[in-house]
């Protein structure tokens, strides 16, 4: 079992910034990828990024060249630098770790910008 807990979500205007943090726990050897989603009020949950177990990453389109993702696994961590902050990506955020078997969401971290 994997636990994930998410942090680092806030408000802030647009052209912000905000790095999000997901700790994760339990049998955490098995994680292999990493993922951030993010679902708005009234939207589905979307795919926001994702980085490999050997450090490779991938980005929605709308993030792409504002938000970089990164894993330090000694701390047991995922981040998720947000620059360039628009209103459309006002959502919580989610944490999602993949293990053989199965995935494991955190609880999700607000993050509200505004004009």
């Amino acid at each position: 079992q994997v636990w994930l807990l998410e942090s680092g979500g806030g408000s802030v205007e647009t052209g912000g910034s905000l790095r999000l943090s997901c700790v994760a726990s339990g049998d955490i050897s098995c994680l292999y990828d990493m993922t951030w989603y993010r679902q708005a009020p009234g939207k589905e949950r979307e795919f926001v990024s994702a980085i490999g177990n050997d450090g490779r990453s991938t980005y929605a389109d709308s993030v792409k060249g504002r938000f970089t993702i990164s894993r330090d696994n000694a701390k047991s961590t995922v981040y998720l630098k947000m620059n360039s902050l628009q209103i459309e990506d006002t959502a919580m955020y989610y944490c999602l770790g993949w293990c053989n078997g199965g995935t494991h969401w955190g609880q999700g971290t607000q993050v509200t910008v505004s004009s």
